[in-house]
């Protein structure tokens, strides 16, 4: 197969994680009966790997789990290893636009003078770079044909899912072949709880939890310790944790597990900045570009006369990713200071090299889009697709003017929480006259997104009028792109958030925009 057959066939498969109410919908007798629910197993993943050679156990690993901020975490992480010198691999999920941005490897950079910025050269620093095309159609038809040979073997019971080929494709790509170096680590994103996601076959170095909250409750349990001890689940026996305190359903289940498994526990709040310090030491200001603050602040790497300074200048706005980018230095220092690894699986014989410089480097080059991102000259982006994250992107706005006018476009999934969601974002462009007096040049957009567990325009609007407040619907989110540029105030500023995929077409059609001739 070629890239575009290759992707093709991927999205054939059907949606990456089907709504749980397509069978129940399903009329009787329908043409085309909706596909078998599928159960999470993970020696299906061990099977179709141990026939691809184990590439999994060829790379060492970090495992990062959680509802929010752990793509944020991954992100800087991965920043922090490349710029410290090491061929990171990342595996992130899902994606914004394009499937490759899920795998991404750290190659050397030739310099712009020498050509593209992208070219890959023998000279250059290392910089995260996407699976090329004709590297991702190469190994997806490897693990199509050798998915499909044990499936009619029998030894698997159905053909590789959406995600397990996905994620095999990441851990060949990682292991090296002839036409690409093998990493030194890969950071791996789980995609969905943490106990059965398709990355949970690795044996990694570190396992990270960030923040956990309410989401895929059908998938992982109502309750936040429920869903914690799947989380949990990338946990190993005499294992290290990364972590912080949260939730206290979710601090008991994570320290039952831990206490069970025997796990040595590290608390990163030691990095995030205490907000009592001097402004002079800790402060968030804007950044060039960014239509929201960015954090700017300082942190000792330990207490004690050994105590030095990191000067943190994360491009990634909103007060909480202090969190995320906390748990990544946590993670660095661990992989630096830690002579508990086995060296087989180091790159040197104890301990990483990295160094103060390269963890500061590494978070100020992260790169993460679509967690609120500015798009020139009044676009923000957030993929807010649940009411942790819905609160997370209200506190961002807090930190705009009151009186700028504010265009929100809004859609979602049908399994997520809409009435909290709308509850959290909705007042915030209330331009009724009931309303907030400032607010009344605001405007709520609603359309929906290409995605079988889309909710329905018409939920959306009912949510709205569930609470009074004025909301307009368009056929598309191109529709509702050009309605929002048309209606906003030239002072004014659009927000798109509600779902990843609802970001990832609005950033395309951006992008597009940008690009046409005037």
């Amino acid at each position: 197969m070629n890239y575009a057959e290759a992707v093709e066939h991927l999205y054939a498969l059907g949606p990456e994680l089907p709504p749980l109410a397509i069978a129940e919908e399903a009329k009787v007798g329908a043409a085309t009966p909706p596909p078998p629910r599928r159960r999470f197993d993970l020696a299906h993943m061990r099977v179709l790997c141990t026939a691809l050679g184990d590439p999994q156990a060829q790379v060492p690993a970090v495992l990062i789990a959680g509802t929010n901020g752990k793509g944020s975490t991954a992100a800087t992480l991965a920043s922090i290893l490349t710029a410290a010198g090491y061929r990171t691999g990342l595996y992130t999920s899902p994606h914004l636009v394009h499937v490759n941005e899920r795998i991404q490897l750290a190659h050397p950079v030739m310099p712009s003078e020498y050509g593209s910025a992208s070219a890959h050269g023998t000279e250059g620093a290392l910089e995260l770079v996407p699976i090329t095309d004709d590297d991702f159609a190469r190994l997806y038809t490897r693990v199509d044909e050798v998915g499909r040979t044990l499936h009619a073997e029998g030894q698997l019971p159905l053909p590789p899912s959406f995600f397990e080929r996905l994620t095999a494709v990441a851990f060949l790509f990682f292991a090296g072949s002839e036409t690409t170096s093998r990493a030194d680590m890969m950071v791996l994103e789980v995609g969905l709880g943490g106990r059965l996601d398709a990355t949970n076959i690795v044996e990694p170095l570190l396992s990270i939890l960030t923040d956990i909250a309410l989401d895929h409750q059908e998938y992982l349990g109502s309750t936040i310790s429920e869903i914690t001890r799947e989380k949990c689940g990338i946990l190993r026996e005499h294992g290290v944790l990364i972590t912080l305190p949260q939730h206290e359903e979710a601090n008991r289940a994570i320290g039952v597990a831990a206490e069970a498994l025997k796990v040595r526990a590290i608390n990163a709040a030691a990095y995030i900045p205490a907000p009592d310090r001097s402004p002079t030491r800790t402060r968030i200001d804007g950044a060039e570009g960014s239509l929201l603050p960015c954090n700017r602040y300082v942190v000792q790497t330990e207490e004690g006369p050994n105590a030095t300074d990191l000067h943190i200048d994360s491009p990634l706005p909103g007060q909480h990713q202090q969190r995320n980018v906390a748990l990544a230095i946590a993670a660095a220092l661990e992989l630096r200071n830690s002579n508990s690894y086995k060296p087989s699986l180091i790159s040197n014989s104890h301990c990483y090299n990295i160094t103060d410089a390269a963890i500061e480097a590494g978070i100020r080059a992260t790169k993460w889009p679509g967690r609120l991102e500015t798009i020139k000259p009044n676009l923000l982006l957030d993929v807010a697709h649940n009411p942790a994250g819905a609160w997370a992107l209200r506190g961002a706005l807090a930190s705009l003017p009151e009186s700028q006018p504010r265009t929100l476009i809004f859609s979602c999934l049908r399994d997520k929480d809409l009435v909290e969601m709308s509850r959290i974002l909705f007042p915030l462009f209330d331009s009724s006259v009931d309303g907030d007096p400032m607010r009344r040049q605001d405007h709520l957009i609603f359309a929906p997104i290409a995605n079988p567990r889309a909710a329905a325009v018409e939920d959306l609007l009912a949510a709205s009028n569930n609470l009074g407040i004025p909301a307009h619907a368009a056929p598309h989110l191109a529709g509702a792109l050009a309605q929002a540029r048309q209606i906003t105030p030239a002072n004014g500023l659009i927000i798109a958030t509600g779902s990843v995929y609802l970001v990832g077409e609005i950033r395309e059609l951006a992008s597009s925009a940008e690009s046409l001739p005037a």
